[in-house]
């Protein structure tokens, strides 16, 4: 029997990995074992119950005010003795995080081979996004098996230099994830109070949005909310002290526009599921929303995920206060536009990403 680690620490990670966890204990032929960092410790024990996962190994390396130093080195330091004792032969880490990075580097030390989930994404700005696009270039470096979303995460990952046979296409994992999550009969209080109104997702925490580009984010939110009073905002704010000091200071006191805490998962893509349209910086969201038929502005300079562009579900509409406004209020006004976005076709795949990981696990490591 062959042993698969699953090494995981954000709430981001959890969502696209659990899936993927349940799909690999159905093997009868593998072994799974999970370790998660607690990169984010409250928000991943969050979705860790959502999806009922259990891990086996906890290096708990979440602190105050933790730094991509603290990170790195802790889940280094923290990782090595699990990958002592449970000998995997193989380890599977997902995307860009430090948790990502360092538990590959860890995998690369040890000569065990990694499996990257989400691989092939790109934008070729080393700091936008930061540290995530220097993050998931390295672990492409460290990885044996690249299981890419889409062809042309496929196609970046060929042009560096891997290898054909060790890229699978397999669509994205969270997919499979909204599948289990979104339902019909959910019901929310914030969802009760937006009733009657055209509900607008905002979310925002990326580290190169801090400080003055998010406050312009989110003084767009707040103008084009008060020229539209049939719409309402729901921003659930990350647990970052900075960004919920710059939510605060922008958005509070406004009527329509309701400041949360981070959304529990089902909760947070069955918001999306009854919203008319998202504003986020998160990459994930980007990949979620399409399937639900809900468009998408993205409040960043650069996007890895240019496939949700080019199929006409997404728009990069940058930090800049004045462009957010318009291509917001365009969204809000010209039905027509909101229309072609809400109609175009997720690229990001059929929901059936875990089976053809699994799939391909059970074929190389035979």
């Amino acid at each position: 029997m062959k042993t698969i680690m699953l090494v995981f620490g954000t709430r981001s990670e959890a969502v696209k990995m659990c899936p993927l966890v349940k799909e690999l204990k159905s093997r009868g032929g593998i072994k799974t074992v999970v370790c998660v960092t607690g990169q984010h410790r409250q928000m991943l024990d969050r979705v860790l119950a959502a999806f009922s996962v259990r891990p086996d190994y906890d290096l708990s390396v979440m602190k105050t005010d933790q730094t991509l130093f603290d990170i790195t080195a802790t889940v280094m330091d923290r990782i090595r003795p699990v990958l002592e004792q449970v000998r995997p032969d193989a380890v599977l880490v997902q995307g860009d995080t430090s948790t990502t990075f360092a538990a590959a580097l860890a995998c690369f030390y040890m000569r065990i081979p990694v499996g990257h989930v989400e691989a092939g994404l790109r934008t070729y700005d080393i700091d936008a996004p930061y540290p995530e696009e220097f993050n998931r270039q390295a672990v492409s470096i460290l990885s044996h098996f690249h299981f890419a979303p889409t062809e042309l995460a496929k196609e970046n990952l060929l042009r560096e230099g891997r290898r054909a046979e060790t890229i699978y296409v397999t669509g994205n994992t969270v997919i499979d994830a909204l599948r289990t999550t979104v339902r019909a009969d959910y019901t929310h209080p914030e969802l009760e109070w937006a009733a009657g109104s055209r509900l607008v997702l905002v979310t925002a925490h990326r580290r190169e949005s801090l400080g003055e580009p998010m406050a312009r984010m989110f003084r767009a939110v707040r103008r084009v909310v008060d020229e539209h009073p049939d719409v309402k905002a729901v921003c659930p704010i990350h647990m970052n002290p900075a960004a919920r000091e710059t939510a605060a200071a922008v958005l509070s006191g406004h009527g329509r526009i309701h400041l949360t805490e981070p959304l529990d998962v089902p909760d947070f893509h069955n918001f999306m599921a009854r919203s008319y349209l998202i504003l986020t910086d998160s990459g994930g969201v980007q990949e979620e929303a399409p399937t639900l038929g809900k468009p998408v502005l993205v409040m960043r300079s650069a996007t890895e995920r240019p496939e949700g562009i080019a199929a006409g579900t997404l728009r990069l509409v940058g930090t800049d206060e004045e462009t957010i406004r318009r291509e917001f209020t365009r969204l809000l006004d010209d039905k027509t536009a909101y229309d072609a976005m809400a109609r175009a076709v997720n690229p990001y795949g059929d929901g059936h990403a875990c089976r053809r990981i699994a799939d391909a696990l059970e074929k190389v490591l035979g």
